[in-house]
Formats: C-alpha cells, structure tokens, sequence
C-alpha cells in the first residue's frame, strides 16, 4: 500500500524548506497542528501525517500486533521518511508521539537533524523516585474504564486532559477527536501508550533536543520535564506559559514560537 495514502500525508510549505514532521497523539489526528502548522509552513517543509488507525489513515492496514509497542509507530514515521526520502528531520512529537520520536532517532539516527519533545513523558507510572504521575493502580482503573465504555471515557477524560475549563470548546474538540477512534484500536493504542517505558532510550538520543511542557498538565507533571531534560544530554527544557496537555491548542502562538526559536538555534 502507497505509504502516503495509508497515512494521509500532507506536505506544505516550500519544498526546499527544511523538513519539520509534526506528530500527533493517542485519539487524535494532524487537526490537532492546524494552529501551528501554517505559522511552521512559511519557511519549512512540514510533513503532517496520520498514524494507522487514526484520521483519516488506512485503517484496514492496522494490526494490534505491530500498534502493540511504540516501535510500531516509529515503523509509520520511518516509512514515511523512506518514502518521500526525507533527511535532516525535526521530528516534533506531541504526548506519546514525543518517545515514538525517541524510538524513530534510535532506529534510523541518519533521518534526523533534532527533536522537539511537547509535553513528553517516558513512563507514566510512578516508580520509586521517579514520579510519572500515576500509580499503577491509576493506571489500571484508566485502562478498565476506558475498555469498559470508551465512549464514555473520552466525554470524562478529554477534558480533563486538555485543561483550560474556561475555554470549554477546547475540551468538547479533544473529546469529539477521541470519539472519532475506533474503540478497539483505541484500547490498543492505550495501553501502549500508558503502559510503556522508554527510560532507558533517553540518554541514547544524540541528536539537539528541546523539551516543551506547560505550567500544570495532569498528563505530565512538571517532574517528567525535568526528568527527560537531565536525562537527555545537552537537551533544553522550556515551559510554555499553557496549563493542559495539548499547548498546540490552547497556546498555538506559544508553540509555534518555541518551536521556531529552537530550529534556528539549535546548534
């Protein structure tokens, strides 16, 4: 299958610009940049894309087998890369999309100029001094919730997950976003996603990094920030003034301007 259709590529801004992928999250799809990536396109090449299983992928390409570990997701952005034969990538993953930037480095470091990491987290449960933000019966209880009645767990979760109550609207779009996934694939995606790992890939990235996070997020905490910043040598941690998981969102502005600022002085 045509990799590009299978994950509904779209390539803009000039063509010999350099290359920005923007990756998005679980229970979403590339509308979540639509704020950002217009304000990326006036001087980069970005690559917006839908994993398989989400938007308006190819969904009949999925299997649980390959979406079961986040390497399956760094397989998508890898073959998107081979396919449209992109180098010098900045790869700026949103949530779980940020370690699945982490696998795509460690598996083909020859693609990537530099990550952006937008309110990243390696592991989401607490264990020992590292404090992920959730204990493992936190976890649990999301998971079962969440197969239980998906739907229903999406109405109460999503904005719980965005944040800004006062701007309700941005709650009611994560949600609709989250609505729109099948819920089998979704409960796969999930438990990928809360369940993974990626520690121990941290202090392999040898590639300029910048680390976003907000001021409160109950998806990443403050900690999980600092954590990957100390963790990944010579990276750059900034805080966005945003509160919620999704700053792409609620802070587009914010984001755009980080992002940008680190792309011209990453070095």
């Amino acid at each position: 299958m045509d990799v590009s259709r299978r994950n509904n590529v779209v390539v803009t801004g000039p063509a010999d610009g350099p290359v920005v992928m923007l990756a998005h999250g679980f229970g979403c799809d590339q509308n979540m940049w639509r704020l950002v990536a217009p304000v990326l396109a006036e001087r980069h090449r970005v690559v917006l894309f839908d994993y398989v299983g989400s938007g308006r992928s190819e969904w009949s390409a999925w299997e649980e087998r390959r979406y079961s570990s986040l390497d399956g997701y760094a397989r998508d952005v890898l073959d998107i890369c081979e396919e449209l034969d992109l180098r010098e990538v900045t790869f700026v993953g949103h949530s779980v999309s940020a370690m699945v930037g982490v696998h795509a480095v460690k598996a083909a470091r020859e693609r990537f100029a530099s990550l952006v990491l937008l309110v990243p987290s390696p592991c989401y449960i607490d264990d020992g001094n590292y404090r992920g933000g959730f204990s493992a019966e936190d976890i649990d209880e999301l998971l079962e919730s969440l197969e239980s009645n998906y739907l229903g767990w999406a109405s109460a979760m999503a904005p719980v997950i965005m944040g800004n109550p006062d701007r309700p609207e941005l709650g009611e779009e994560l949600t609709t976003s989250f609505c729109a996934t099948d819920p089998a694939i979704a409960r796969v995606f999930a438990r990928t996603t809360f369940l993974s790992d990626s520690r121990a890939d941290l202090a392999g990235v040898d590639v300029p990094t910048l680390i976003l996070d907000c001021t409160q997020d109950v998806i990443s905490p403050p900690e999980v920030g600092a954590f990957v910043q100390a963790s990944i040598p010579g990276s750059r941690l900034r805080t966005l003034d945003a509160v919620g998981h999704c700053p792409q969102l609620s802070a587009p502005e914010a984001t755009a301007d980080a992002v940008l600022e680190f792309l011209e002085h990453r070095h």
